[in-house]
């Protein structure tokens, strides 16, 4: 094995290490907008639930 065949395979290997940490880091990137949205979306439920209740407690009054 020569020298050149010995850079391929490790500028290969290199590649590979590469894409196999953009993916890994496209799905985490993922997963936190999914737990983002989610927060989000329950915060909007809380506050939508109080304002219900702040003007059912001002309309029974």
């Amino acid at each position: 094995m020569g020298i050149k065949d010995q850079f391929q395979d490790k500028a290969q290997e290199l590649s590979e290490k590469a894409k196999q940490a953009a993916q890994r880091g496209r799905g985490e990137a993922s997963e936190r907008s999914s737990q983002a949205r989610e927060q989000s979306q329950d915060s909007l439920d809380d506050a939508q639930r109080e304002a219900e209740d702040r003007f059912n407690r001002n309309y029974d009054a």
